[in-house]
C-alpha cells in the first residue's frame, strides 16, 4: 500500500501492495538468469480475495477483503466458512488482509481491521478441519491513525511463534516517526507466541524483551508497509517485500539463524537511500534487492521461495510481483545477496498477494478476484 501523488486512485481499489526495469542494490554483483518456463493457471474466482494460506487436508484458504474466507480444493472454491464482513472496515486500504494456520492446524489465526480501523488479530479453534466459532478470541489489538499502511500479513515461522506484520501506521512520510520508535508496534515485524498466555505471550528471545524504552513485540522495526512477507520453507529465512514512499520498492532479507532486531531504515531510508534528508542509522540493514519506479511498478507484492516440485528449474527462486506492474519476478539469493535476477513472463494483473499451498505450489492472487495457481507452460 502507499500514498503518493497517484495514489487516490490506487487505494480506490485497494493498492495494498517489480518494475520492468528492475535494479538491485547490488545489481552489479547479480545476473539475469533463464526464464523459468510458466504459465498462469486460473483454479478460482474470488471477490478480492487479499490474502492464502495451507489448510488442513491439502486445501487452500482464501481471505476475501470485505471480511469472508472460503476454502479451495479439488472442487473448487467453496460457500464462506467464516464471514465477519459486518465487524470490517473496507474504505482505504482497510479489510479483512491476513490468515494463518498454526504448524498443527489447531487454530486459525485472522488479522482485520474492524469498523473503528484498529488492527485485530483474532484466534479461532480448528477441529476435524472446521473452524469452532465459539471459541474465537481477541489475540492482539494495535489502534491504527490512517487508513493506509496497515501491514495485515500474519505468518507463523519456523520456530512456531506467529510474526505479525504492521506498517507505520499511514499518511505520507511517516509523519509520527513511528518506523524508528521501538515504543510502539507500528512500523515493525512482532513476533508473539498465541497460546503462550492471555491474552499472548512474548516470547524470551525476543530482541527487545530486556529493554524498558521498547515494546517486547518487537522482533524487526523500521519498516513502511510490509504488505507481504514470508519464509523459506526449505532455509527458514525471512523475506519481506516493504512498500516504498516515493521512489524505491524494497526487498528484505534475514537468515533463518537471525536473533532479531533488524533495523530496516524507515523512515530515515527509504531502500538505501537517505528519505528526505535522512541520516542513514547506524543499525541499518539495506535491502537485499531494491527497484526504483522508472518502470511501470509502483507497490511491490512481497511472495515466497518456491519449493514446489511442478517447475524444478524455479526451485530455490524467490518470487515476487508489483500491485501496478503485475510481472512474476524472480530472484536467486545466496548468503544475502542476489545472484540473479529473472522473471517468469508472466503477468498477473493487479497482483495484491501470493499464497503457497502445502504442496510448495504458488498462488498469485489478483484484486479483481482471480486466483492463479503457477504452472509449467
Amino acid at each position: 500500500m502507499n500514498v503518493r501523488t497517484r495514489s487516490s486512485a490506487i487505494i480506490a481499489t485497494l493498492c495494498l501492495v517489480t518494475s520492468l526495469a528492475l535494479t538491485s542494490a547490488s545489481a552489479d554483483e547479480s545476473a539475469t538468469g533463464p526464464r523459468a518456463a510458466a504459465a498462469l493457471t486460473q483454479v478460482a474466482k474470488a471477490t478480492s480475495p487479499t490474502a492464502g494460506a495451507a489448510g488442513p487436508g491439502d486445501t487452500l484458504w482464501i481471505a476475501e477483503r470485505a471480511g469472508t474466507v472460503r476454502v479451495l480444493d479439488g472442487s473448487g472454491l467453496g460457500t464462506p466458512v467464516l464471514d465477519i464482513s459486518d465487524e470490517t472496515t473496507t474504505d482505504g486500504e482497510r479489510g479483512l488482509l491476513g490468515i494463518a494456520f498454526d504448524p498443527t492446524f489447531a487454530h486459525f489465526y485472522v488479522s482485520f481491521t474492524d469498523l473503528q480501523g484498529t488492527t485485530t488479530i483474532d484466534e479461532f479453534a480448528v477441529e476435524g478441519g472446521r473452524l469452532q466459532p465459539d471459541t474465537r478470541r481477541t489475540v492482539l489489538t494495535q489502534e491504527q491513525p490512517y487508513a493506509n499502511h496497515n501491514g495485515g500479513d500474519i505468518a507463523f515461522g519456523p520456530d512456531g511463534y506467529l510474526y505479525i506484520a504492521l506498517g507505520d501506521g499511514g499518511s505520507g512520510g511517516d509523519p509520527h516517526g513511528n518506523g524508528q520508535n521501538l515504543d510502539t508496534l507500528l512500523g515493525k515485524l512482532l513476533r508473539i507466541d498465541p497460546v503462550g498466555g492471555e491474552p499472548y505471550a512474548i516470547p524470551a528471545d525476543n530482541p527487545f524483551v530486556d529493554d524498558a524504552n521498547a515494546k517486547g513485540e518487537i522482533w524487526a522495526y523500521g519498516l513502511r508497509n510490509p504488505w507481504r512477507f514470508s519464509f523459506d520453507a526449505g532455509t527458514g529465512d525471512l523475506l519481506i517485500g516493504d512498500v516504498g514512499q516515493s521512489d524505491w520498492e524494497e526487498i528484505d532479507w534475514a537468515p533463518a539463524d537471525s536473533a532479531g532486531g533488524e533495523n530496516y531504515g524507515w523512515s530515515s531510508m527509504e531502500g538505501t537511500h537517505p528519505f528526505r534528508g535522512g541520516t542513514e542509522p547506524a543499525d541499518h540493514v539495506p535491502p537485499v534487492h531494491e527497484y526504483d519506479r522508472t518502470g511501470l511498478g509502483c507497490s511491490v507484492t512481497g511472495g515466497f521461495v518456491y519449493r514446489g516440485d511442478a517447475l524444478p528449474e524455479l526451485r530455490g527462486s524467490y518470487v515476487f510481483s508489483d500491485y501496478c506492474d503485475g510481472t512474476l519476478r524472480t530472484l536467486r539469493i545466496e548468503d544475502g545477496r542476489v545472484t540473479e535476477e529473472g522473471d517468469l513472463g508472466v503477468n498477473g494483473g493487479e497482483v495484491i498477494s501470493f499464497a503457497e499451498g502445502g504442496d510448495g505450489e504458488l498462488y498469485v492472487l489478483n484484486i479483481a478476484g482471480s486466483v492463479f495457481r503457477v504452472d509449467p507452460a
